[in-house]
């Protein structure tokens, strides 16, 4: 590392230096004025000041926060200081988070703040909680991991509300509290420890809490349901052992005061599993489901599942709304396109197109399964034609000859290969490569080694580098080739037995790895060879993807009408081949 760069750091670096993670940087940046800006760098990976970070570390006391944060004598933790920047709250975020927020969210940051923003303003006092406050307004997430939908409410509604969790793991809870004291908006919090279900450390709040909201884990694959069925929280009857998120749900339930409103996190499957029909059918007919909503794929501590979200309220009464209102947003293009401010959801069930949004009879749900799946009420728009298909499909099997026709054909060796081998060991001896620490920041042309056993890859220059490091290699380019180490490292790496749990050769490990001793002429052949094959891979990946959605989407056509069943399989066209943006329609 040269002076000039030890003088900046990136906001990994940050991180690294304050001992936190790089989403509380992130929130340095949004929620605090005075924090240095760029002095280098691009948008999408700026660098500071180092002098500048450490004065302003050094001044906020970010520094030192984790040693000398407080906790209580029960155990939980509290803030009751003002924030230094305080933030307004209310119906929208401020001006200066939302510009910067959704390019910077994680999917799991992106749902909270969805989740939040259902939420609606009598879930907050009108005027910040005092210290000593008895009757303070509370939001609770009884699975809240580390605390990322309580920080949402923080950014939604500020030191208005008090922020309860509880999460099972100490090591998360101790994440959820830390996280918390961090929130710039002073708001006062609490997080116990314990299993939610047979230890409920939040029944203090059961029928008085403003909200709850909740994303449960979805990896256990059953709830203790027989040492809980007498418990009074399944007012809707007890769920089945394989249907815990209908027990969260309950759950979460439970806890509301009147008017009081829960947003939960569940999966397509409960809204449809026939065990638990009896108690979706409660939940509707008692008119305690409001709305359902269905997100699209992505969203969520778990980037590839598909999520719904069931927003129930505590009536006062049995007088209840007749309607539930099913929201479809799972063909959204774009999960940032969701709404992320209660107005903006006011909005959507209001205006929202037939395709996307319809209040629908409770008596509707209940002749049937007691289905709770927005596609079930909703009309499919129906643009593509039979003719788009024909063009789309007659497209894709041009792409396939193509690609076919251009796969590469290697010619064998005058003579057979007897490589004399180097290890890395050697050429990190020669100043060939250096070894750096994961925590460096890879430049392009940079060998990376991935965690879990991911092959080797050479950086790019792109914020995707900096995604599960575990070594990173610089490369004296004028004597090695990166993409030749990379693909003959592949083979001996994973020739070696990898003893932790995150799959990473140790850098004593690396510097026994060997590859082709060879003139830096026939590393590039090779280089080439090994990158060339690597694009045709990614060009696969992705016909492949698309290939999926064409035919889920010719499915699609087929049960709605808009093709026939008849069809055949060798037809070719000497057409000229459709234009690039024909297959966007579907």
């Amino acid at each position: 590392m040269t002076p000039a760069e030890s003088e900046e750091m990136t906001a990994a670096a940050i991180a690294r230096l304050a001992g936190v993670g790089r989403a509380a940087v992130s929130n340095w940046r949004r929620r605090y004025p005075a924090f240095p800006q760029p002095v280098g760098g691009d948008e999408r990976r700026p660098t500071f000041s180092r002098t500048e970070v450490e004065a302003w570390l050094e001044a906020t006391g970010k520094g030192d926060q984790l040693s000398t944060a407080g906790r209580t004598e029960t155990g939980t933790h509290r803030v009751d200081q003002e924030a230094p920047y305080p933030v307004p709250h209310g119906d929208q975020l401020p001006a200066a988070e939302a510009g910067l927020g959704i390019a910077n969210l994680d999917s799991g940051q992106l749902l909270a703040r969805v989740m939040a923003a259902l939420l609606p303003r009598t879930t907050a006092t009108p005027r910040p909680i005092e210290v000593g406050f008895t009757d303070e307004p509370a939001v609770l997430d009884p699975a809240c991991s580390d605390a990322t939908l309580l920080l949402a409410v923080a950014d939604r509604f500020g030191d208005a509300v008090k922020l309860v969790g509880q999460e099972i793991e100490e090591s998360a809870a101790s994440a959820a509290a830390r996280n918390l004291r961090n929130n710039a908006h002073g708001a006062p919090y609490e997080i116990r420890t314990g299993d939610s279900f047979l230890d409920n450390q939040l029944d203090a709040y059961l029928g008085k809490a403003a909200a709850v909201v909740c994303e449960p884990p979805f990896d256990l694959p059953r709830w203790p349901a027989d040492e809980l069925a007498d418990d009074p929280r399944w007012e809707f009857g007890v769920p089945a052992p394989r249907d815990g998120e209908l027990a969260w749900v309950q759950h979460c339930y439970a806890h509301l005061r009147p008017r009081g409103l829960a947003v939960v996190a569940v999966t397509p499957r409960t809204s449809l599993q026939p065990s638990g029909e009896h108690i979706r059918a409660e939940l509707t007919r008692s008119g305690a489901l409001r709305d359902v909503i269905a997100l699209p794929k992505g969203m969520g501590s778990a980037s590839d599942t598909e999520l719904c979200l069931w927003v129930l309220q505590r009536p006062y009464d049995a007088v209840a709304t007749e309607t539930v209102r099913m929201v479809d947003l799972s063909g959204l293009g774009d999960a940032a396109d969701v709404p992320q401010e209660f107005t903006a959801w006011q909005r959507l069930f209001a205006d929202a197109h037939p395709t996307m949004f319809r209040a629908v009879q409770r008596r509707e749900i209940l002749d049937g399964d007691a289905s709770l799946l927005p596609s079930r009420y909703i009309s499919s728009p129906t643009e593509a034609s039979p003719e788009d298909f024909r063009r789309v499909t007659d497209r894709l099997r041009i792409m396939y000859t193509s690609l076919g026709q251009g796969l590469p054909r290697f010619a064998a060796p005058p003579k057979p290969a007897h490589h004399v081998y180097v290890t890395f060991g050697e050429l990190e001896r020669v100043g060939a490569l250096r070894i750096r620490s994961r925590e460096t920041t890879p430049h392009a042309g940079d060998l990376l080694l991935r965690m879990h056993g991911r092959p080797p890859v050479v950086a790019t220059g792109s914020v995707e580098d900096e995604i599960g490091i575990a070594q990173v290699v610089e490369i004296d380019d004028t004597r090695l080739d990166a993409h030749f180490l990379a693909t003959f490292l592949r083979i001996d790496a994973n020739a070696l037995p990898v003893s932790n749990t995150l799959g990473v050769l140790s850098r004593e490990d690396l510097r026994r790895c060997r590859v082709p001793r060879m003139p830096l002429f026939d590393q590039r052949r090779y280089g080439d060879a090994f990158r060339h094959l690597q694009q045709l891979q990614d060009v696969l990946t992705t016909l492949a993807k698309t290939s999926t959605h064409v035919i889920e989407q010719t499915v699609h056509g087929l049960t709605t009408g808009v093709l026939a069943p008849e069809f055949t399989t060798s037809q070719h066209t000497d057409e000229a081949e459709p234009a690039d943006d024909e297959t966007r329609v579907l």
